[in-house]
């Protein structure tokens, strides 16, 4: 294993690591020498993900964790400050999607999406910031979206989500910065990356979730994880406080920033022409 000065020996916490960019994300720091603590609701993807990183000489802690209970997140944190002793960084990369537009979601769709990406960060923020501040060299990752930086129809509940994220995100580093606390944060937006996202997500009815899934990792998921997770590594780095992963997200974050409101207009009228 080799080792790299910024991460060796730096505790580093990520939730959703049992597949996707969570597992790559844990794969990449590993390398570098950091020590994991690991956690996700799918128990045989995280186990897999703990054999890969102990392969790589990795000291690994690894819990199942429903990042949607609040105090299990909370009971989780003080675990893992128990185990290791201190904790540098928390990646909260959990993440999950619903496909349909408003009047055909129903109210439960907005509520899943929410309480594990938005919600799922919070909870994962507010549990390990006081050990991250702790630490002296702290610094918070949430991982939000391309749709945290553009809507699109069909994405009402996942771009809620990740519209939130960032706002959340954006206004804990200005805190940080404002307390002079030793903790840097970051936002990160993914592209199209080759995960499960689209296969795992939950549908309005009429729409054709097989086919919708299948047209993503197709025509959509033009990036892998370990792309994904070295970009995210760099940019936690250097202290950014937005990491865009995918040049579709810089050019649609451009987009967005030269059209202003007038983004929404051209993206409804691309929708209809794909409308049977």
């Amino acid at each position: 294993m080799s080792s790299d000065a910024y991460f060796e020996n730096k505790v580093c916490v990520i939730t959703g690591a049992g597949s996707g960019i969570g597992r790559a994300l844990a794969m990449n720091l590993a390398r570098r020498g950091a020590k994991l603590a690991l956690s996700d609701i799918d128990v045989d993807g995280l186990n897999e993900t703990v054999r890969r990183c102990e392969q790589l000489g990795a000291e690994v802690k690894s819990d199942r964790l429903n990042v949607v209970e609040r105090e299990a997140v909370i009971l989780y944190a003080d675990a893992v400050k128990a185990h290791f002793g201190t904790v540098h960084q928390i990646y909260n990369n959990a993440g999950i999607a619903h496909h349909g537009e408003v009047i055909r979601s129903e109210y439960k769709d907005f509520e899943r999406v929410m309480d594990v990406d938005f919600w799922g960060v919070v909870n994962g923020t507010k549990a390990f910031l006081p050990m991250v501040i702790e630490s002296g060299d702290g610094h918070v990752v949430n991982v939000s979206s391309l749709f945290g930086l553009i809507a699109i129809p069909g994405q009402s509940a996942y771009n809620a989500a990740k519209f939130a994220v960032r706002g959340f995100t954006e206004s804990l580093r200005q805190e940080m910065l404002v307390a002079r606390h030793p903790v840097k944060v970051t936002c990160v937006h993914p592209g199209g990356i080759k995960t499960a996202v689209a296969r795992n997500a939950t549908y309005a009815e009429g729409i054709d979730a097989k086919s919708a899934a299948t047209m993503f990792d197709r025509k959509l998921a033009i990036h892998t994880p370990e792309m994904a997770a070295q970009t995210i590594v760099e940019g936690v780095r250097k202290g950014h406080g937005r990491v865009l992963i995918g040049w579709e997200a810089k050019l649609l974050d451009l987009f967005v920033r030269v059209t202003a409101s007038g983004y929404q207009r051209i993206a409804a009228n691309v929708e209809r022409r794909f409308l049977p």
